[in-house]
């Protein structure tokens, strides 16, 4: 349903006054006031943190202020998407990876290379700045990073008296080797491994593993048939063999909250999580977690690890105030004193200069989120999903469900996730 109200959206704007009343983002800054909207999701403490930083931009630009429009995850495409269409969208938006396309493409966006006169970007690694590049423009620029990882439950396994795996050389049949030692000292209590197959984040680590990529620049769809189905064949036997809990445990948690998680609920001692998680699974589990590197990195044909954004800086193409709109960008990706108010909030910051400053201030398990990002080999990233594929979490999810239960083969649900996933492309 939001993928449809975002599509929706932006081929409004596509048949609006196209251009109209927008400046340009290289524009001398006015002198008269100036307001702009700024629009993001999130919880209450994201909203006070933000609120401090508009007031810190406001006192250093005088003549700038900044409207926030917040809402839930729900509650934000909708409004996103209404706002669009009817040609009255915010200055700055904060974007997510799934929508970035549907957005881009679609000429909803600035191209923020046309605003380096007061956005800089001389301290964000390529690597990131390429996660919000859409056909070759930069449409968004990343607020955090996280990479894919294992988590573990180290409590649990000195409990067990299971030794720690080497991540440095594991390979997935490691990976369900210890998984299986857990599940039979757990006693049914306690499964190995929490449930597979859910989201994009695995089955993007698992394609690059096998030197393949879910798509092409052009937005096809080009995973092979035989990687997808090693892919549900993995998932399907680590249930089996109760290495993960049993389909009506793995769906009920899959619909859940991170609560309600294997994780959380110490009822898991490895998961795949992104690793800014951690703080958030170290809370609720009230455990000794940690980060390791995912299983057969060391034998893989390209890194599966990759930089992916927890979101990203916008920039609306009607904004009226473009430059202004560049310089508060700016203001929240490299300005060393609102870094200091947002800490982690929105994520392991992307900017090098401002990750270091502000590590020292975070708490241990954000410390560790840090680290490991910086220690884990990625590789480059793959392509941002495609304008009508952001469906492809809730493809992925049924599918597993269907393999899950035996109601469809790994070969069956292969073929149909290469081929409801382009009709939903072509369709957009």
């Amino acid at each position: 349903m939001m993928r449809k109200i975002a599509l929706a959206a932006a081929a409004a704007l596509m048949l609006s006054a196209c251009g109209s009343g927008a400046g340009s983002a290289s524009q001398e800054l006015s002198k008269d006031p100036v307001t702009l909207r700024f629009t993001w999701w999130g919880a209450d403490e994201r909203h006070q943190r933000t609120q401090q930083v508009l007031d810190l931009f406001h006192k250093k630009y005088p003549n700038i202020t900044v409207k926030g429009e917040f809402k839930d995850w729900n509650g934000y495409w909708e409004s996103l998407a209404t706002t669009v269409a009817a040609n009255d969208a915010p200055d700055i938006i904060q974007m997510d990876e799934l929508y970035l396309s549907s957005y881009a493409e679609r000429g909803a966006l600035l191209d923020l290379g046309t605003a380096t006169k007061y956005l800089k970007t001389a301290d964000f690694d390529k690597s990131a700045l390429d996660t919000g590049v859409v056909k070759g423009k930069q449409y968004a620029l990343p607020v955090g990073l996280s990479t894919y990882s294992i988590v573990a439950n180290t409590d649990l396994l000195d409990q067990f008296k299971i030794k720690l795996p080497d991540d440095n050389t594991w390979t997935w049949d490691d990976f369900k080797k210890v998984g299986d030692e857990v599940s039979k000292a757990g006693g049914g209590k306690v499964t190995g491994v929490q449930s597979l197959g859910f989201e994009a984040g695995g089955l993007n680590v698992w394609a690059r593993q096998a030197g393949a990529t879910l798509f092409d620049e052009q937005g096809k769809v080009v995973v092979p048939p035989e990687v997808l189905t090693s892919y549900w064949t993995n998932i399907r036997d680590l249930a089996k063999q109760g290495v993960t809990p049993p389909p009506s445990v793995t769906v009920e948690r899959a619909g859940g909250s991170l609560d309600q998680s294997g994780t959380a609920t110490n009822a898991s001692v490895f998961a795949t999580w992104w690793n800014t998680q951690l703080s958030s699974l170290t809370t609720a589990s009230g455990a000794k977690l940690k980060l390791l590197k995912l299983p057969g990195e060391a034998q893989a044909k390209t890194p599966g690890a990759y930089y992916k954004s927890s979101m990203y800086w916008s920039i609306s193409s009607r904004s009226k105030h473009p430059a202004e709109a560049a310089l508060f960008v700016d203001f929240l990706a490299n300005d060393a004193e609102a870094a200091n108010i947002l800490l982690a909030d929105r994520g392991v910051p992307a900017n090098n200069k401002i990750r270091a400053a502000i590590t020292p201030k975070l708490p241990e398990t954000d410390k560790a989120a840090v680290e490991y990002l910086d220690t884990v080999k990625v590789g480059t990233a793959p392509r941002v999903t495609p304008n009508g594929a952001s469906s492809i979490e809730s493809i992925i999810k049924r599918h597993t469900e269907e393999v899950l239960f035996d109601r469809e083969t790994p070969e069956q649900a292969a073929k149909s996730f290469i081929s409801e996933l382009q009709a939903e492309i072509d369709g957009a």
